[in-house]
């Protein structure tokens, strides 16, 4: 059984770069919905049910195929919305904005500086049409920027993401409306680079 994670913040603690409601509404209602739908398409399904969300994103071959599309959808909305969180944290201002260590020298070695790994995550976020995510995945230490559709991942093909940034129009629309890069923007302040440096160090 799948279970709705507790925020490791409080609802009002990344503001003023996103606002205490679009939080209550979005872990509260929208993430608690994927948990609740991927329970019930999964009953009578112990095997599943009993498997590491991520194990699971790897194994939807093995779902039965009537579900394999609500598993699909609902799984991966939990597994992302429970990495958005943990990668998330209250703003520091200056120090804490920027990554720092193995994870600085990767991300320099990929895209040429951080500023510029931010122009091109930027765009795979405001490009993404209609509902999805962008990602900064590791293979092997090497780097690269992902985009996905809807709530699939780059997990369900077997990499590792390390960085995710939900650009459904419900993770923004009541404080940023239509301005999905103003939101992208904001949301560099409360990345929190120390579990991304984390989940670097792991896929490494």
């Amino acid at each position: 059984m799948f279970t709705l994670p507790s925020l490791p913040y409080g609802y009002n603690a990344l503001e003023p770069y996103i606002d205490e409601m679009t939080m209550k509404i979005h872990h509260d209602k929208h993430h608690g919905a994927y948990v609740e739908n991927l329970n019930k398409a999964l009953e009578g399904q112990q095997e599943f049910l009993d498997m590491d969300i991520n194990t699971l994103l790897k194994k939807l071959d093995k779902v039965p195929e009537e579900i394999r599309t609500k598993v699909r959808n609902n799984a991966g909305g939990h597994a992302n919305h429970s990495m958005f969180w943990e990668t998330m944290r209250p703003p520091l201002g200056g120090e804490g904005t920027a990554p720092t260590g193995n994870l600085l020298e990767a991300i320099n070695s990929s895209f040429g500086t951080f500023s510029q790994f931010q122009d091109k995550f930027l765009e795979a976020a405001v490009s993404r049409f209609g509902s999805g995510w962008a990602w900064l995945v590791s293979d092997d230490g090497k780097l690269s920027i992902e985009s996905t559709p809807n709530q699939d991942s780059p997990v369900m093909e077997k990499k590792d993401s390390i960085l995710g940034l939900d650009v459904w129009e419900h993770a923004y629309y009541l404080q940023f409306q239509n301005r999905r890069a103003d939101y992208v923007k904001a949301w560099w302040n409360v990345v929190n680079w120390q579990k991304v440096a984390k989940n670097f160090e792991v896929s490494r």
